[in-house]
């Protein structure tokens, strides 16, 4: 395997700073440097870009970012074993990678966005969701130009889910009601020490600048009380919206007979701002 900077092999690193990997901190590193290239590239361009990194480890992808030419990398983590090695990386690209010790669930990634930004992170399963969901309820069009993520497979199918899929569900909508989504690469468990037990994949995400208007919290609202009794048709599952249901399915067009699988992410996103409008 092809070094992609003049730095040790990652399983030196892992080894010389004692970083086995933590469970409960939703650790699994990423070892093949052309791997974490790769993810970069999927990023690009980053030259002109901040690119925020969640949860770096020994820094495997921090250096894929930083070869592939990312003007600075903002690098939050969480577990102090790994602060010496991500020092390293530091040294060896002088002014173009800053680390912030700390819970990424409590960083003020808006604060952080120096210009145009980017996020791009191996994240640790057991915090992915809420991460991705917290970066698309803020103020929009966003403080990102893209995210590029990587998720657990299964995850990662929901956000891309198509309409009338069995994977389709409240965090599909969400996703594309406010982003173009994709599954840009699948990764197997032989990438990662240690092997997780499921396959993983890099989905990236653009922003859709004009997308359409509502509160998050209600479209959250309704994609709960459709999908929280998936198996019901919508004029059970939405009684608990407490709007005129009649009224609300005749200005949709629908039958009341549907299923929240059977709706597309624009007429979710319709039935919100009815629920706004009439509530």
């Amino acid at each position: 395997m092809s070094q992609i900077d003049e730095l040790p092999p990652l399983r030196e690193v892992i080894a010389q700073h004692g970083l086995r990997a933590k469970k409960e901190l939703g650790q699994n590193f990423l070892l093949d440097l052309n791997l974490t290239a790769r993810i970069a590239r999927i990023a690009e361009p980053l030259e002109d870009h901040t690119i925020i990194e969640v949860g770096p480890g020994p820094g495997g992808l921090t250096r894929g970012l930083l070869a592939s030419g990312a003007k600075k990398v903002i690098a939050i983590e969480r577990d102090d074993r790994a602060l010496p090695a991500l020092a390293e990386i530091a040294a060896a690209y002088p002014d173009r990678l800053e680390v912030i010790p700390g819970d990424a669930i409590e960083i003020d990634y808006r604060a952080l966005a120096d210009g145009p930004t980017k996020i791009v992170a191996n994240l640790p399963y057991n915090i992915a969701t809420p991460l991705l969901t917290g970066w698309l309820d803020g103020p929009w069009p966003p403080y990102f130009d893209s995210l590029t993520l990587m998720f657990q497979k299964e995850v990662a199918d929901r956000i891309c889910a198509p309409v009338g899929s069995k994977a389709f569900g409240r965090l599909s909508i969400l996703s594309q009601w406010r982003c173009h989504t994709k599954v840009a690469l699948n990764v197997g468990p032989g990438a990662f020490t240690p092997p997780p037990k499921v396959s993983s994949a890099i989905v990236h995400l653009v922003p859709k600048p004009d997308a359409q208007q509502i509160k998050a919290s209600t479209l959250e609202h309704v994609t709960r009380a459709a999908f929280g009794q998936r198996r019901k048709m919508l004029r059970q599952s939405l009684k608990s919206l407490n709007v005129d249901l009649p009224i609300l399915f005749d200005d949709m067009s629908l039958k009341g007979t549907e299923r929240a699988e059977q709706l597309s992410t624009e007429q979710f996103v319709e039935m919100a701002r009815w629920v706004e409008t009439n509530r």
